[in-house]
């Protein structure tokens, strides 16, 4: 039978191969992980839809493959049937799995790891079916990886280099393949600034009244067992803006001509990771307090960081904030995480003289960038949209309104 990309969903046309678990010759069961695939989205293990011997893998690790397409051939029984192109079960993400005993299937497969950690594995020469993980359930980190190479004394990692040599004898130049997450963002990125009119406006919030806000709620957030960060106030200052300002929750659907206003508030959060930015996505931020939501981002952050993001814990995001106030910076012009229309960027808190009724003061403020697609909304919506955020950020009744 051939084995065809499956439909994942989403609107997602193509993958990414990024790790077959078997190989031509080993005997796959139904329903086992036969290969990694990384989408636009999330990556996602692919189980074989029968059982049988894998005669012909047609793609390759690295390469990407559209829906629908031929990506390998298992023989069900030599009956001499010809191949049968059939529905397979769903896609689901990575999970943790007990490692078996010896068999034809690569020794690997039952670890827990991502794809760049298990590429990070082969790069120094680590039998990654040997190394103990320190991560969330298990999970192999990069370090754990290179523990073991240090101990074994593999730790030198083969790369193509440029022939030019430094001074010590060593390469000057490692050439590093742009596969997986990071080619994925790229894609994104061009794609984004390449199909939209982004423009980005910048506003000040004097956020003194929240920082005391916030440091009143952490006891209360501590006895519901989560921790307490800005991220959830914004986030609930944002839903009654939204409201008033539905253009900046919408998407544009240019094939029909028109503006979708969506009527429900997921907000994606931007999260850094090892492999890359992902965005998981915070389902109906209007209808959860401050500390449901600091659950939810926590536990979101941890799968993203874990590698263990689900398609549906990245899909349908109406709004994306990214936080890199615990970076540094001044202020920053995010890209648009299409096919939204606008993206909200969160800068450092930190004490700046501000003037008030003619005194200088000492508060607490921050800068808020929000770049928009100007095809769907001009500068002036922009403008009074971000002022609406603001004036709820530094109105603590206002705020005290929304996230209770």
């Amino acid at each position: 039978m051939e084995f065809k990309l499956p439909d994942l969903g989403e609107g997602i046309t193509e993958g990414e191969v990024i790790k077959w678990l078997t190989k031509e010759g080993d005997q796959v069961k139904e329903d086992q992980p036969i290969v990694e695939v990384m989408t636009d989205k999330v990556n996602v293990q692919i189980p074989s839809p029968r059982s049988g011997r894998v005669t012909k893998i047609f793609v390759k690790e690295g390469d990407v493959a559209k829906v629908g397409q031929t990506i390998m051939v298992i023989d069900e029984g030599g009956s001499g049937t010809p191949p049968q192109a059939l529905v397979f079960p769903a896609p689901r993400p990575p999970v943790a799995a007990t490692p078996a005993p010896v068999q034809s299937a690569p020794p690997a497969q039952g670890v827990l790891a991502t794809p760049a950690t298990r590429k990070l594995a082969r790069e120094l020469g680590v039998d990654i079916a040997a190394v103990s993980g320190s991560g969330p359930g298990g999970r192999i980190v990069d370090d754990d990886v290179k523990r073991s190479a240090a101990r074994s004394g593999t730790s030198t990692v083969t790369v193509q280099a440029a022939p030019a040599a430094s001074p010590t004898g060593g390469p000057r130049e490692d050439v590093v393949p742009l596969r997986g997450l990071r080619r994925t963002i790229s894609d994104r990125m061009v794609k984004s600034l390449r199909t939209t009119a982004q423009v980005t406006h910048v506003d000040e919030a004097d956020v003194t009244e929240l920082v005391l806000l916030r440091e009143a709620l952490k006891g209360s957030a501590e006895k519901r067992g989560v921790h307490l960060t800005y991220l959830p106030f914004i986030i609930k200052a944002l839903v009654p803006a939204l409201k008033e300002f539905p253009y900046v929750n919408s998407s544009l659907d240019e094939q029909g001509g028109s503006i979708i206003l969506k009527k429900y508030y997921n907000i994606g959060v931007a999260t850094d990771t090892e492999q890359g930015l992902v965005v998981p996505v915070v389902k109906d931020v209007d209808r959860k307090d401050i500390f449901e939501l600091a659950g939810e981002i926590e536990k979101l952050s941890s799968k993203a960081r874990g590698g263990q993001l689900s398609l549906d814990d990245v899909h349908g995001s109406t709004f994306t904030i990214t936080n890199v106030g615990a970076i540094g910076g001044l202020f920053a012009t995010p890209i648009i995480n299409i096919p939204e229309v606008a993206i909200l960027g969160l800068h450092k808190i930190a004490k700046r003289p501000v003037v008030r009724e003619d005194k200088i003061e000492i508060r607490d403020t921050t800068y808020l960038s929000l770049s928009f697609d100007h095809r769907v909304f001009d500068g002036a919506y922009a403008a009074r949209f971000t002022s609406r955020v603001v004036e709820t950020i530094q109105d603590t009744k206002k705020l005290l309104a929304e996230v209770l």
